[in-house]
């Protein structure tokens, strides 16, 4: 079977070959909203939520074994009337010269709590933690982007420090004066760090595709540790067989690719369309036949 995950539903354009398949087709129950879920639900693991801290420093330095690993990745939140909303993150064009001018006043302020600040790459900053840390499972940034990213922060009692830890990280960051040069260049300051992400690398993934193309390092480091063969998306063979994720999430135009998910409908006889917003849809090329169902 081929499996199709695509940008938020609202993205996708609304031509007539995809209003077709949302007419004829069966719509699923939806899914938990995010990128991050839909990519998670093909993979397999031995416990807990996906350790993509861990998942990613290995995949970038192969040192994550063994201790627990969170992502804090560089952030922009534009404060509004009802909160703050994320509007970019890990995705702000850091130099490793600004990445660690940002990082040297936090390196303090997370070494108090035994943790260690790594830049992995200048846009993909980890605190390293014991083994036996237990951070509480913030919510990857493709589901807080656009929204307000206070709601996302963990509410229990119990994890208080973290959000105090989080609201001090940002204080540091809105006072860097890098942030001003930053915004004379027109560029969008680094105001945030968003955790996500915590865990151990896991001691083995599975998975039920056989194949999957995609430009996502999270899902290329999963894919590769449950020995899927990993392909670019321009790469995408609509007539090979066997069960295949085709990663559309991150393209500008996705609805480019209809024509060949068509093709491929007819060798794989059915897709499953999962959608960055929740939604999902089972399409097999019988469907074709429902012609009660009117495609305007």
């Amino acid at each position: 079977m081929l499996h199709v995950l695509l940008p938020n539903f609202a993205h996708c354009g609304q031509d007539r070959l995809l209003r077709t398949w949302l007419i004829r087709g069966d719509r699923l129950p939806d899914a938990v909203h995010g990128y991050s879920a839909a990519l998670g639900a093909h993979f397999r693991w031995p416990s807990g939520d996906l350790p993509a801290g861990a998942l990613l420093r290995e995949a970038e330095r192969g040192d994550a074994e063994g201790d627990t690993w969170l992502c804090a990745d560089p952030a922009f939140v534009q404060p509004d009337m009802t909160g703050a909303r994320m509007l970019a993150c890990g995705t702000l064009d850091l130099t490793a010269e600004e990445a660690e001018s940002l990082a040297r006043p936090l390196r303090p302020l997370f070494g108090d709590r035994g943790f260690l600040l790594e830049l992995t790459t200048p846009s993909r900053w980890h605190l390293h933690m014991p083994r036996d840390a237990q951070p509480p499972a913030f919510a990857a940034p493709d589901r807080v982007l656009g929204d307000d990213l206070l709601t996302y922060l963990p509410q229990d009692a119990r994890h208080a420090s973290w959000r105090e830890l989080f609201n001090e990280a940002q204080i540091l960051l809105h006072q860097h004066p890098l942030n001003a040069e930053r915004r004379a260049r027109g560029q969008m300051p680094v105001n945030c760090l968003w955790l996500w992400g915590g865990g151990r690398l896991p001691s083995w993934v599975k998975a039920d595709i056989e194949r999957i193309h995609t430009h996502d390092a999270l899902a290329r480091v999963l894919a590769e540790r449950a020995r899927v063969a990993v392909a670019d998306v321009q790469d995408f063979d609509p007539d090979a067989a066997g069960d295949v994720l085709l990663d559309l999430e991150a393209g500008l135009r996705p609805e480019a690719h209809w024509p060949l998910l068509e093709r491929a409908l007819k060798r794989h006889k059915a897709m499953h369309l999962d959608f960055a917003s929740g939604e999902r849809m089972l399409v097999r090329h019988a469907h074709r036949w429902r012609i009660w169902r009117k495609v305007a």
